[in-house]
């Protein structure tokens, strides 16, 4: 009894650790590619600029909730900057913003592999670990994971009971219709942009001190988040969540079951079966219906 007990903590613990990583990783590309349709390369380098300075932050002293939300702001004016510089000429050419933000993921990588070098001091996991039925857990984990639901509250909140949120829906669903009526439609664009990049600079702000720091760890996050958002759709709340709690089932069974490699192959052949049955993804069917 004591066994089952233990391996269904491990398992719930898994699950969760999984859901945690696709939600916060996949958060912020949901709002650029899935509510705004820009296919953002250069998601992995957002989430490397919020652990660079998050880390940075830490390392000067300043703590560590502090440097995790201003390695998410940093990250969120580069976003905004982007989108000013290069983005906001290619709104309607969807293929070209793969080129362009592909470009900008080469320029930032090898920048940051010239100006910093191939790795960066961490600032270690905090908060220890606990003990359940002779396995170790690190309770930074569960921190994780409360943060990735805390995340979506913020984001239901924002985009369902704000102005804000009123504004971004219209200006990416009807922009010609928003301009008319008065809103300053390239400030939405760039405030959306800069949020998505703030939440992928927030996901590497969080996820910082459980990783090695090079310039090219965003590549770890990109595969989950994409996967994510494909399966899940353009609806953040209807697609990106929902996605997120399947694909972390079957990811923490299969790694449970065969190991990490198992639990990655699990990920891609669902996203082949979701686009094949489900084009439009979760979020799609579930609005499909609706209508």
């Amino acid at each position: 009894m004591v066994d089952s007990l233990n391996l269904v903590f491990s398992f719930l613990y898994q699950f969760g650790d999984a859901f945690a990583f696709l939600v916060l990783s996949a958060c912020g590309l949901a709002v650029i590619f899935g509510m705004m349709g820009v296919i953002n390369l250069a998601h992995g380098e957002f989430i490397m600029c919020g652990a660079y300075v998050s880390t940075r932050a830490a390392h000067a002293g300043v703590p560590m909730p502090l440097a995790i939300l201003l390695g998410a702001a940093c990250a969120g004016i580069a976003g905004m900057i982007v989108e000013l510089l290069v983005i906001r000429r290619l709104y309607q050419r969807p293929l070209d913003t793969i080129v362009a933000t592909w470009g900008i993921s080469m320029i930032v990588t090898q920048g940051m592999l010239i100006l910093l070098g191939p790795s960066m001091q961490g600032v270690g996991t905090p908060f220890g670990s606990f003990v359940v039925g002779g396995y170790s857990y690190s309770v930074y984990r569960i921190i994780l994971m409360l943060s990735a639901v805390a995340t979506l509250a913020v984001l239901w909140l924002m985009f369902t009971r704000t102005r804000f949120g009123l504004l971004s829906r219209a200006t990416i669903q009807v922009p010609h219709v928003a301009e008319a009526l008065g809103v300053n439609t390239n400030l939405v664009y760039s405030v959306t942009f800069g949020l998505g990049a703030a939440l992928a600079g927030l996901a590497g702000g969080l996820y910082a001190p459980t990783m090695t720091l090079v310039p090219t760890m965003g590549a770890s996050f990109m595969v989950e988040a994409f996967v994510t958002v494909v399966v899940g759709g353009a609806d953040i709340f209807l697609g990106t969540a929902p996605a997120a709690l399947i694909l972390a089932v079957i990811k923490a069974g299969l790694t449970s079951w065969q190991g990490q490699l198992a639990g990655q192959i699990g990920l891609l052949i669902a996203v082949i079966i979701v686009i094949r049955i489900l084009p439009r993804g979760i979020s799609g069917k579930i609005l499909r219906e609706r209508g």
